[in-house]
């Protein structure tokens, strides 16, 4: 018998997030670092609009995840990597948007 009857949680089943990211911002064409991207959920709401993802994380579970869980038509536009800021970026590397997602 479980401890807990507890239904998962749905993480944002009104959209919020997308919501609020694209009032802020217009990802069309972007080549954006998504810093803290997880297992890449939030990642999947906007980078149908963008040039290029590349979601970095620390937790090597969580980068597996993502990458298995990335949308066939998004496969040549996004990519994730185990890395931190630090590590990651080169000076080589343009973007046009940093953002830190959950990262908190």
């Amino acid at each position: 018998m479980p401890l807990c009857d507890a239904k998962p949680t749905i993480v944002d089943p009104h959209g919020a997030e997308l919501e609020a990211l694209v009032e802020l911002i217009d990802f069309s064409g972007l080549r954006v670092l998504e810093i803290g991207c997880g297992d890449g959920r939030l990642t999947w709401l906007y980078a149908a609009s963008t040039e290029e993802v590349l979601g970095i994380d620390p937790d090597r579970e969580a980068i597996a995840a993502a990458r298995a869980s990335t949308p066939p038509a998004l496969r040549g536009r996004v990519r994730f990597d185990v890395d931190s800021p630090v590590e990651r970026v080169e000076p080589r590397d343009h973007f046009d948007l940093a953002f830190f997602s959950w990262s908190l």
